[in-house]
């Protein structure tokens, strides 16, 4: 197995793309693209999210999934899902950076707070963080100040920003995926056989 897989140490290494010269760059697209399609491959379905767990969940919720952005992440499965097809996009810092920000809107003691908030900060909003999100520079700058008297709300615009980012640009790509048409075809055709059966 090559050791340019996600989590192998020799690919973390590549964090920090922009400072390698163009070659490695364009190896690196190229090994995405293979690795997205093989993980799309029905055979290595198991892998990439449709495990039994998922089978298991309701047809009904699956399909609710392609209703809207807010059905999918009102899901716990429908998050799993996606969060798996985001990893095969090499995105998912996306939806952590969205996940952090929910269960931060949550903490309540002002101290954890403050040190939750420069923990997100760091890993996701800062220049050159290791999951750096992709928000503008005026919302990094905005959401910087916020940190000075962090209260609950002070990544709102940060994670507004790549929630639409996700709506609009990872999501429709999942529901075209081939993993969320294999979970569809077989929620309806669950759907068609309890339909059958009664």
């Amino acid at each position: 197995m090559s050791c340019w897989m996600p989590g192998c140490p020799a690919f973390s290494m590549c964090q920090g793309l922009a400072a390698l010269p163009i070659t490695c760059l364009e190896r690196a697209k190229d090994l995405k693209t293979r690795l997205g399609i093989l993980l799309h491959k029905p055979e290595l379905g198991h892998r990439i999210g449709t495990s039994s767990k998922l089978q298991r969940d309701s047809s009904r919720e699956v399909l609710e999934w392609r209703e809207s952005f807010d059905q999918l992440l009102k899901s716990k499965s429908g998050v799993t899902a996606f969060h798996t097809f985001l990893k095969t996009e090499f995105s998912e810092e996306n939806l952590d950076f969205w996940l952090a920000c929910e269960d931060f809107k949550k903490t309540r003691s002002k101290t954890k707070l403050a040190s939750k908030a420069n923990r997100i900060f760091e890993e996701f909003v800062q220049s050159e963080a290791p999951r750096e999100v992709n928000i503008d520079h005026e919302t990094r700058e905005i959401t910087r100040k916020n940190l000075s008297g962090a209260t609950s709300a002070c990544f709102n615009e940060a994670q507004a920003k790549t929630r639409t980012l996700m709506e609009k640009d990872s999501y429709p790509r999942f529901l075209k995926s081939a993993s969320y048409q294999d979970m569809t075809k077989q929620a309806t055709s669950r759907g068609i056989s309890k339909r059958s059966h009664t």
